[in-house]
């Protein structure tokens, strides 16, 4: 796992949605930074879809910049590509940019290995929490609440400290193109 206090890496990648190529520095929030992988065919990320959104609405008034990323290889899981992006991001109605990784670099970056994965980066862009959104999972009953995110985000805008006790992400792994 990334280790907490590491500043936000750079990237340029382009935004399905808009079209645009956008950088960490013009998506930054004033007061912290959301940066999660996701993709469209995990199950764990269908799963929490509509929590994402909940959160984004409320949390990007308040400061907080959501910034979605698929690294996913496209050429063995197709229902990821950006054209399907596009699609994914209007159908659920995405109010964050969700940006392309073809290279798959910012996800090794940002040592990320699974969908959904998040990194929470205050207002310098350091890291101060990278963990599970919370404990409900496909089929394990327990309803979906964002809470272990949601208060790291509160702790964040509150100018508390967050646990350094944080869960892992579980989900389906990053699909790594084949070395060549």
């Amino acid at each position: 796992m990334l280790p907490l206090g590491t500043r936000a890496p750079e990237f340029e990648l382009p935004d399905t949605v808009s079209g645009q190529v956008r950088d960490l520095q013009s998506l930054q929030g004033e007061k912290g930074t959301l940066v999660m992988f996701i993709c469209n065919h995990c199950p764990f990320v269908k799963h929490v879809n509509r929590e994402l959104v909940r959160l984004a609405n409320q949390y990007m008034p308040k400061g907080i910049s959501f910034i979605a990323i698929s690294s996913n290889d496209v050429e063995n899981y197709p229902d990821d590509s950006p054209e399907k992006m596009k699609e994914n991001a209007r159908l659920q109605g995405y109010p964050f940019p969700y940006l392309y990784d073809a290279s798959q670099e910012v996800a090794r970056s940002y040592q990320a290995a699974c969908t959904p994965d998040f990194y929470l980066f205050d207002d310098k862009l350091d890291l101060v929490y990278r963990g599970q959104l919370d404990d409900s999972r496909p089929g394990n009953g327990i309803p979906v609440t964002g809470k272990d995110l949601e208060g790291a985000i509160t702790a964040l805008l509150n100018g508390e400290s967050i646990p350094a006790d944080q869960k892992p992400s579980i989900g389906c792994n990053i699909k790594w193109k084949p070395a060549s």
